[in-house]
C-alpha cells in the first residue's frame, strides 16, 4: 500500500488512499472499490483541521514566541525570544517588537527545512559561478551572507475543479474539468508570486502536522492577505495551471478561462523558504530540494498590437513580398509596384476580416521579470551530505476532461477541431467555389479541354476570388472552430464520432420565402439577373466567344 499523505482523502471503509475520478466525481478507492464524493471529502478535511487547531493551542504554551510589525511594507514575523531583529528582511524598513499572543494565524501543516542556511548560501554561490556573465549573479555573489530563511505562509489547493473554457475568435464555450494536484498559492502580499513558482515543486512526502518545535530557530512570516483576495489568488493560480491544457485542446494561444474551485480543499501550510531582497534584487533557495530562483533586474516589455494594426502590418507585409515577386520574375519596377499596390486593396480587406475576429485585442504593454533558476534537479541528504537526486520533482496537471451535451445527458468527450480531413475539405470547396463555371463548363463541352476559354469566366474570377478567401477567412475556419467533431468512447474503450442527427424540415413560412426571392420583385429580378449572368459565363467558358 502507498505511503498516506496529509492531503490523501481516505476510503471510509479500509481507510486506503482514495484518488478522484473527474468522470465520475467521486475519490474512488483502488483496494476495495469503496467511493467518497466531494463533500465527503471536504468534511474529512474540516475534521483533520479541527483536531490540528487544538493540538496546536494546547501545545503553544510550551514556547515564547515574539511579533514584529514592519511599518513601512506591513509585513509580519514571528521569531523566538533570542532571536535579534532590526529590520525589515523584505524592505529594510524598522520593525516593532511585540510578545505574540495570536496562535490562530499558525497553519496546521508544515514542510520542515532540509537544507541548513550555510547549505543554501552555498547553493546560491554555485549559481553565481555558474552564471558569470549575468548581471544578478555579480550582484548576488557579494551579498550572500545576507540570506534569511523564512517558513512562509502557503495555501496549498487539492480537488476537483470546474471550468468554462472558449476561443477569443469563437462565440462558443465549452465546459471541462480537471483535478487541482497540490497547488501552493502564497500568502504574502510583499513576495513576488514568479520568483516562488520558480524555486517550486516541494516533495510533498515530507508534509507532515505543525509542530512549534519545527520553528525553533526560524522565522515565520504570517499571512497579510484577506481571504477575498486569497480566494481570488487561488482562482488565478488554478486557471494558470490549466490554460495550456487547454489551450492544446483548443488550439490556440487565445484562449479565456474561468474556474471553479469551490469543491476543491483547501490547508494552509508552512514552506521552508531561504529569502534575500536588495532593491529590485531578488533570490530565493527552496529550504527542501535547495532549488534557486533569481529575479532580473531589468524589466521585459511584451508589446500586444490592436485587430487593425496586424492587419495594416499584414497588408504591407503581402503587398511587399508581392512586388518583389513580380519584379524577381522579370516585371519592371513601375509595374510592379502598381499590381502590387492594386493587389493591397484586396490584402487589406481579407486581412480585416480575419484579423476582425479578435477585436477584444486592444493595444497594451505587459512588462514582467525573467526568472533565473539552478534546473530540475533536486537535494537530498544521503550520509549526511546533500547530493543531487535522481528523481525529478514535477508538478503533475490532470489534463481536463471536456464535457458535451449528447441525447440530452452530459458526457465525456474529446474534441477535435483542425484535423486533416476537415481542412481537406475546405480547401476543395474553396477551390471549386472558385472554378465552379469552369467545372460545370468542362462537363458541357463533354471535357474539351481545347475549347475551354477561360475569358468567358473573367466577371466571375473577379467576384470569387475577393469572395472566396474572405469565406474562407470567415466562415471555414469559424466552422472548424465553432463546429468541432466530437468522439466518445464506447463500453469497450474504442474511440467512436458522434454524430449529430440533423432533421431538415420544410416550413410553410420557409417556402414563401424562397418563392417571394425567385418571384416577387425588385429581388427576384436581381436573383434570376445574378442565375442568368451565371450560365452565360458557363456557356462562353465551355464553347467561347464564336
Amino acid at each position: 500500500m502507498e505511503k498516506k499523505r496529509i492531503t490523501d482523502i481516505h476510503c471510509p471503509n479500509c481507510g486506503a488512499p482514495a484518488k478522484f475520478d473527474i468522470i465520475r466525481q467521486r475519490y474512488l478507492c483502488g483496494y476495495c472499490g469503496g467511493s467518497v464524493g466531494i463533500s465527503e471529502a471536504l468534511q474529512q478535511k474540516q475534521g483533520f483541521r479541527k483536531l490540528q487547531g487544538d493540538r496546536i493551542r494546547n501545545s503553544v504554551k510550551q514556547f515564547r514566541l515574539f511579533h514584529a510589525s514592519c511599518s513601512g511594507c506591513g509585513a509580519e514575523i514571528v521569531f523566538e525570544e533570542n532571536e535579534a531583529l532590526s529590520g525589515c528582511p523584505f524592505c529594510g524598513r524598522s520593525l516593532v517588537r511585540t510578545e505574540y499572543l495570536k496562535i490562530t494565524d499558525m497553519p496546521e501543516s508544515i514542510i520542515p527545512f532540509a537544507v541548513t542556511e550555510d547549505e543554501a548560501k552555498e547553493l546560491l554561490k554555485k549559481w553565481c559561478r555558474s552564471n558569470p556573465g549575468k548581471p544578478e549573479a555579480k550582484q548576488l555573489s557579494k551579498l550572500t551572507g545576507e540570506l534569511k530563511g523564512f517558513y512562509l505562509p502557503y495555501e496549498m489547493v487539492r480537488g476537483p475543479v470546474h471550468m468554462t473554457v472558449s476561443r477569443m475568435d469563437s462565440s462558443r464555450a465549452y465546459f471541462c474539468q480537471g483535478f487541482v494536484n497540490d497547488e501552493f498559492v502564497n500568502r504574502s502580499s510583499q513576495l513576488d508570486n514568479l520568483l516562488l513558482d520558480g524555486m517550486e515543486p516541494y516533495d510533498l512526502d515530507a508534509l507532515t502536522e505543525f509542530d512549534f518545535g519545527y520553528v525553533a530557530g526560524h522565522r515565520v512570516k504570517i499571512s497579510d492577505i484577506s481571504d477575498k483576495e486569497l480566494t481570488s489568488r487561488v482562482k488565478e493560480e488554478t486557471e494558470e495551471v490549466y490554460t495550456p491544457a487547454v489551450r492544446k485542446v483548443l488550439e490556440s494561444k487565445a484562449v479565456e478561462l474561468s474556474a471553479n474551485v469551490s469543491s476543491a480543499f483547501r490547508l494552509p501550510v508552512l514552506l521552508p523558504v531561504y529569502y534575500l531582497r536588495e532593491g529590485d534584487l531578488m533570490a530565493a533557495v527552496n529550504g527542501q530540494t535547495g532549488k534557486v530562483s533569481v529575479r532580473a533586474q531589468k524589466e521585459s516589455r511584451y508589446y500586444f498590437l490592436p485587430w487593425w494594426l496586424k492587419a495594416i502590418l499584414a497588408t504591407l507585409a503581402f503587398t511587399a513580398v508581392t512586388g518583389c515577386a513580380l519584379y524577381a520574375f522579370g516585371m519592371n519596377g513601375g509595374s510592379s509596384m502598381l499590381i502590387s499596390g492594386m493587389l493591397a486593396i484586396f490584402y487589406l480587406i481579407v486581412t480585416l476580416c480575419y484579423f476582425s475576429d479578435t477585436v477584444r485585442n486592444s493595444f497594451s504593454v505587459v512588462s514582467g521579470r525573467e526568472i533565473f533558476t539552478s534546473g530540475d534537479k533536486n537535494l537530498v541528504r544521503e550520509q549526511g551530505k546533500l547530493v543531487f537526486s535522481d528523481r525529478i520533482l514535477e508538478r503533475k496537471v490532470v489534463p481536463p476532461v471536456f464535457f458535451e451535451d449528447l441525447d440530452g445527458t452530459s458526457q465525456p468527450v474529446e474534441l477535435r477541431f483542425t484535423t486533416p480531413r476537415r481542412v481537406l475539405r475546405i480547401a476543395l470547396l474553396c477551390i471549386v467555389a472558385l472554378f465552379l463555371p469552369v467545372i460545370l463548363a468542362l462537363f458541357l463541352n463533354g471535357f474539351d479541354f481545347q475549347r475551354l476559354e477561360l475569358g468567358g469566366s473573367a466577371v466571375w474570377f473577379c467576384i470569387a476570388v475577393p469572395v472566396v478567401p474572405i469565406y474562407l477567412l470567415k466562415f471555414g475556419i469559424v466552422e472548424l472552430h465553432d463546429n468541432p467533431w466530437i468522439y466518445t468512447r464506447t463500453d469497450k474503450g474504442k474511440k467512436k464520432r458522434y454524430r449529430q442527427k440533423h432533421e431538415i424540415r420544410i416550413t410553410w413560412n420557409g417556402v414563401k420565402e424562397v418563392l417571394r426571392v425567385l418571384f416577387v420583385p425588385p429581388v427576384s429580378l436581381a436573383v434570376w439577373f445574378g442565375i442568368l449572368c451565371f450560365f452565360m459565363c458557363v456557356y462562353l467558358t465551355a464553347f467561347g466567344f464564336d
